[in-house]
């Protein structure tokens, strides 16, 4: 054959094969998670290029103007509508821009903006060898205990990476919540989580316990990454699509075009059955719940402490987010097989999480029980299926992030010779050596306990309310009855600082900056006007609970 025919022959094939359209991406919309992307890779760079004087500032200047400017684009895109009337899906699919994933970008951003006034924190601990420390090692890469670590302590060296680290995180759980496809999600999941394991690396003091906790979460993370990946492949292979508006039709069974080559495969119920229930765990793992919560304690000990407050709060929010989208957007279909396992694991959560804090005598351990406590709480509103439900757990997740950054906080400020003193005997008495700090914590302590004139009680009511509502009355027996188990360890913790005699060998209370002080009173003053006046916040999420499909 010639060369000519050979080549009309592959013109004339290329004719007939369908172009592919350039992507059509609405970067408006996506502005919030696109700002703290580009304010990430700025921070790169400032490591690879500014001199290492000026990187602590240059990194905090640029994560702050990011996360202020990445919470405006939120409000904005709210302001213009996009939580209610303009609620639709962007990015070809793969991105939801509606009220649940809005209200929960916001509360995200909210709480890596506070959690990074903790990162920045540098007055705590004593000045080394004339240079100010904060709490993550001066060198990540060095043995503990060598001379490399000691000469970089001696040089003044500070781990600024963290900064950059904290906005992939928040970066990846912006996407998390508001993931349209189960890609998507999967990518998001590995963004925020890979950072997270960094970080829980590289606390200064104790620091093969930090990197025993980031092995650990590590570990088990990959494990719950597996277990979503393999429960997607099988839901693609249930529905021959990963986009969610689809799964839920052939769910539903109102799909009409059924693509051939899937045809033996589409409708079959076993795997549909065990990819929910795969892709499920994983996110019930990144929430803490009972019996995928092994990871929580230990991890909440070992990493540094600022680092615990903002994974404990925003990994919290993100997970539910996408955990609600997942059950109220691609499997309301199956809600009578969800639904009992729902209970049984929420059941178990509260309980569990309630009971075991009781025997707790480390302060961070005790609040890693306490987050597992509240995950079960937080399930009783999932558990209600109705609009209530979810602006129920918009409303409940907004309270604790703040709540939970502030009592973190505060936990950095109790300290002996070895750093952080958590061990509750050291707590003896510190209402009376310092009196400021003791009341702040116990403010925090009653709203986990859900006392009125909290945060956590106007959560609580909520959740329970809508459960109850719901048809899951039994279920709000239970979650009183934890709250009560749980109320007596907070309120433990309340007599020991207040009506005990202080130790003369006992801790001092640092005085931080202004940064670590107004992460305190942020979250003092949302615990308040929260539990004071709840009712603006909850036509909030009332009006932010509806998902697009």
């Amino acid at each position: 054959m010639s060369t000519p025919a050979v080549h009309s022959l592959w013109t004339t094939a290329a004719d007939r094969i369908p172009q592919i359209g350039a992507p059509k991406i609405e970067y408006g919309q996506l502005s919030p998670t696109l700002i703290l992307l580009g304010a990430a890779l700025v921070g790169v760079l400032v490591e690879a290029f500014v001199p290492r004087r000026s990187r602590y500032y240059a990194q905090v200047f640029v994560s702050v103007v990011a996360l202020c400017a990445a919470f405006a684009a939120v409000v904005g895109l709210a302001a213009d509508g996009y939580g209610t009337t303009k609620a639709h899906v962007a990015a070809m699919g793969a991105i939801a821009v509606d009220g649940p994933s809005l209200f929960l970008q916001g509360v995200i951003v909210l709480a890596g903006l506070v959690g990074l006034f903790t990162f920045a924190e540098r007055r705590l601990d004593p000045e080394a060898h004339g240079n100010r420390v904060d709490s993550f090692a001066a060198q990540a890469a060095a043995v503990p205990g060598s001379d490399t670590e000691k000469a970089a302590v001696k040089a003044g060296f500070t781990t600024t990476e963290v900064f950059p680290l904290l906005l992939f995180a928040v970066s990846g759980m912006l996407v998390f919540t508001s993931a349209n496809d189960l890609l998507t999600l999967f990518v998001a999941l590995e963004v925020f989580s890979l950072p997270l394991y960094l970080l829980c690396a590289l606390a200064r003091r104790k620091r093969l316990m930090s990197q025993e906790a980031a092995v650990k979460y590590f570990l088990l993370g990959a494990f719950a990454s597996a277990f979503t990946l393999f429960g997607i492949a099988l839901l693609y292979g249930y529905a021959g699509s990963v986009s969610y508006a689809r799964i839920a039709q052939v769910v539903d069974g109102s799909v009409t075009d059924v693509n051939p080559a899937l045809a033996d495969t589409m409708g079959n119920d076993a795997l549909l059955l065990i990819g929910a229930a795969l892709l499920v765990m994983g996110l019930l793992f990144k929430v803490g719940a009972v019996p995928f919560h092994m990871w929580t304690p230990d991890v909440y000990q070992g990493a540094p402490t600022p680092v615990t407050g903002f994974m404990a709060a925003a990994t919290k929010v993100a997970a539910f987010g996408a955990l609600l989208r997942l059950l109220y957007v691609v499997l309301p279909g199956m809600r009578w097989d969800w639904r009992p396992v729902m209970w049984a694991v929420a059941i178990i959560t509260m309980l569990g999480g309630a009971i075991v804090a009781i025997t707790q005598t480390d302060i961070k351990r005790l609040l890693a029980y306490s987050s597992i406590a509240h995950a079960g709480f937080i399930l009783a509103g999932v558990i209600a299926t109705s609009k209530n439900g979810v602006s129920s757990v918009l409303f409940y997740l907004a309270g604790y992030s703040f709540v939970t950054i502030g009592a973190f906080a505060v936990v950095t400020l109790v300290r002996d010779a070895g750093g952080e003193a958590t061990h509750l005997s050291k707590w003896a008495g510190l209402g009376r050596r310092s009196p400021l700090v003791a009341a702040v914590f116990a403010v925090f302590l009653l709203a986990f306990a859900g006392i009125p004139l909290t945060s956590g009680f106007a959560g609580k009511f909520a959740v329970f309310k809508a459960a109850a509502a719901g048809g899951a009355a039994p279920l709000v027996v239970i979650g009183v009855i934890s709250s009560a188990i749980a109320a007596f360890f907070y309120i433990r913790v309340i007599v020991l600082m207040f009506f005990s005699e202080p130790k003369p060998e006992g801790p001092t209370v640092a005085v931080p900056s202004p940064l670590t002080m107004l992460a305190i009173g942020l979250g003092v003053a949302v615990t308040l006007v929260l539990g004071v006046a709840p009712q603006y916040f909850l036509n909030l999420a009332n009006q932010a609970s509806v998902f697009v499909r």
